[in-house]
């Protein structure tokens, strides 16, 4: 008789993301989206929750929405992610129609209603994190 092995949800999820937004109503319907595609969402309503958070935790992915709680706070907590020694992706979340590159100066910008596009976007961003790691360690 085979063993069955069990894993908790998050031994298998795809990766860890913090999703920052102080909108509850977004927050928790892009939580639902990210959590049902197999990524476990910690969930921050403040820019000062977020830092704590990533000082507690390893995160794959930061999404933040653009004005937290001053018109730069999206930006000052990406700003605090890239300090992080395990290095996360970073993403700010906009309605706006203008369109990141994804350098320091211009960050990756994705658009929440479009669903299929937001999770192609989660997806190549964690995994061109996991390139930079393996390049890095390869050095």
């Amino acid at each position: 008789m085979a063993e069955s092995s069990q894993f908790s949800s998050e031994e298998l999820a795809l990766a860890r993301v913090l999703l920052v937004g102080d909108e509850i109503a977004p927050r928790l319907t892009l939580q639902a989206i990210l959590r049902a595609s197999g990524y476990v969402v910690d969930v921050a309503c403040s820019a000062d929750e977020a830092l704590g958070k990533m000082n507690e935790h390893q995160y794959e992915l930061i999404l933040s929405d653009f004005r937290k709680d001053s018109p730069e706070g999206g930006l000052e907590v990406l700003a605090h992610a890239r300090l992080m020694d395990y290095q996360p992706a970073t993403a700010i979340l906009t309605t706006d129609q203008a369109k990141g590159s994804g350098d320091w100066l211009c960050p990756t910008l994705i658009e929440p209603q479009d669903i299929p596009e937001l999770l192609s976007k989660v997806a190549d961003l964690i995994s061109q994190r996991a390139a930079r790691l393996v390049k890095n360690q390869l050095k």
